[in-house]
């Protein structure tokens, strides 16, 4: 009674397709923890995990990071993807440039006043200096 390659094949499965991942958010973890902590016996415990579909090493991973308060930290960080840092300077240096023009037409507008006033003030000493 041999085992042919193709009935192998069929049993094991591919090693190359793994499943997802699994990811849970920092108020589940801290949720399934709190009642497993409030039952009372080890058979209470057992079915808690059953139904969720965990694993013991992953609740005791989730206490440890629990009292180190990396839960707490992960619950005020958004899911999702990290913000771009090149965009963000790209804004920063945008937001800069248009306070500077603004600065530079200020400027501009003043030394044209100035030059102004300047050509006045020549117009009205050649005035006055002249014959009286």
């Amino acid at each position: 009674m041999s085992v042919t390659t193709v009935e192998v094949m069929a049993v094991r499965p591919d090693p190359e397709v793994r499943p997802a991942r699994q990811s849970y958010p920092a108020a589940y973890k801290l949720k399934v923890l709190a009642e497993i902590d409030a039952a009372d016996t080890k058979s209470q415990r057992g079915e808690i995990l059953r139904r969720e579909g965990l694993y013991s090493s992953l609740v005791s991973e989730w206490r440890k990071q629990r009292e180190r308060g990396a839960l707490e930290a992960m619950g005020a960080r958004r899911p999702g993807p990290k913000g771009d840092p090149v965009r963000a300077e790209n804004a920063r240096l945008r937001a800069r440039v248009e306070e500077l023009e603004a600065e530079l037409s200020t400027a501009e507008e003043l030394i044209d006043a100035q030059g102004k006033v300047s050509a006045l003030l020549q117009a009205k000493s050649r005035k006055g200096a002249g014959p009286k």
